[in-house]
Order: C-alpha cells, then sequence, then structure tokens
C-alpha cells in the first residue's frame, strides 16, 4: 500500500537541469509545499541557492545543493571551493559526489579525503555523500565504499546523481543500508536516480523500515531525491 503523506515527506524534490532557470526553480520551490504536507528539501544547483532560501523563507525547507556533480572528477581544492562557497549561500545540505573513479582504479584513499575535507566544511550542515552505485556495480565494493565513507563523517549516503545509466536499485540500496545499520545508525539514506513511481519510492521506504525499523524512517534519516515522484504521488 502507498503512504503517500509519508513518501512526500521524504522526497528531496529536484531541478538539476543545464537548462534550468529563475523561473523553473520558483515554480518548483512552490510545488515544494502540498497539502499533505512539505517535501524534505529542495535540490538545485548551486547558482539558485540565494533564489531558494528566499522563496522558502519560513516554511522550514532546506535548500540542498551538488558539489564535485555530476562526474566525480574535480580536483579536491575546487571542490571544497564550491561546498565553501555553497555554504555562504545560505545552503543546508551539500550533496557531493566521490571520486568514484579513482575508487575502481584502486586509489580509495581521495574518497575518504574528500568525504572527511567537506565535512570539516559543513560542520552542523548536512552533508549527503553520492556514491554513483550504478557505476561501482558490485555490492561488495557499494556495500565497502559506504563503510568507508561512514566512518569518516558522511551525514548520508546517495545512491546516484541521476545522470548515468543505471541509478538507484534495491540491491544497492540493501548493501548501502545494511553498511549505516552496521557503522552509524544515525546516518541516512537517499535514494536517487530513477525513482519515479509510487511503488518505486514505497519499495525503498519498506526496504528501509525493514533493516532499519520504522521509527528511523523519517527525513531525518531517509530520503528520495526526485523530480517526477511528487507529480505521480499527488495524482493518486
Amino acid at each position: 500500500m502507498i503512504d503517500k503523506t509519508k513518501l512526500i515527506s521524504l522526497i528531496d524534490l529536484t531541478s538539476l537541469n543545464d537548462q534550468d532557470t529563475n523561473d523553473i526553480i520558483e515554480a518548483l520551490c512552490k510545488k515544494a509545499i502540498t497539502p499533505f504536507g512539505n517535501v524534505a528539501a529542495v535540490c538545485l544547483f548551486p547558482r539558485f541557492i540565494k533564489l531558494s532560501k528566499a522563496l522558502m523563507q519560513g516554511e522550514h525547507i532546506p535548500v540542498a545543493t551538488v558539489a564535485n556533480f555530476p562526474t566525480g572528477r574535480a580536483e579536491l581544492k575546487a571542490v571544497l571551493t564550491e561546498v565553501e562557497l555553497a555554504l555562504v549561500d545560505g545552503a543546508d545540505e551539500i550533496d557531493v559526489v566521490i571520486p568514484y573513479h579513482d575508487y575502481l582504479t584502486g586509489n580509495k584513499q581521495s574518497t575518504t579525503l574528500l568525504v572527511k575535507s567537506c565535512k570539516q566544511l559543513c560542520r552542523d550542515k548536512t552533508l549527503k555523500v553520492i556514491l554513483e552505485t550504478g557505476e561501482l556495480a558490485d555490492n561488495k565494493i557499494i556495500y565497502d565504499v559506504s563503510c568507508r565513507v561512514l566512518e569518516v563523517g558522511a551525514d548520508f549516503i546517495k545512491t546516484s546523481t541521476g545522470k548515468v545509466a543505471v541509478g538507484a536499485t534495491v540491491d544497492a540500496a540493501t548493501q548501502m543500508l545494511n553498511a549505516i545499520k552496521e557503522i552509524n545508525p544515525n546516518a541516512g539514506f537517499k535514494a536517487s536516480g530513477g525513482v519515479r513511481t509510487p511503488e518505486q519510492a514505497q519499495s525503498y521506504l519498506d526496504l528501509a523500515c525493514e533493516i532499519m525499523g520504522e521509527s528511523w524512517c523519517t527525513a531525518t534519516h531517509l530520503r528520495i531525491g526526485a523530480s517526477s515522484l511528487l507529480d505521480a504521488l499527488l495524482s493518486i
């Protein structure tokens, strides 16, 4: 059974398209406030942070943005500058892509260094770490990466940028939730990349409840990154 109100409360309502404009982001922010309650956050490119903060004033909806996005290939110094500027502009949450290409070729240290350095900048702001699980592919690697980034400060671990062929999968989510349960149950999980239907969203909620327990499954710990999911939920 689809729990519409619950799922809406978990959505990171997202627009990360090259053609995004102020008008598009204003419309996104208006949609974030629904008759069934507000979404968990809005997620957009850094250039729209100030606009979104102004639009969200008084609504208690966090503004999230991205860094090292979507390729994960930027130099560490550039990523940290990007994060710092986003925080200065008022971002409440940072979704940063790990250098997963390096990880797959054996350089695991670059990933842990990036996450640790970003968390030092974020302090009490939420750091969501994007693993790009569709590119990692192997369940053992997904679990290993999840554990490593949780150990060095990730507040959330997130499946995908939504910009590669394979986004979120239940298999990847299972590995990530098991890592959270083992390493830091206070951390969170975000399913993102291809989550479009209420049925898909409910499957991640059900999985998280099964592994972490129902009381864990609030926006504090569980998010679903999506652009069209909200419309689908509101239509049922």
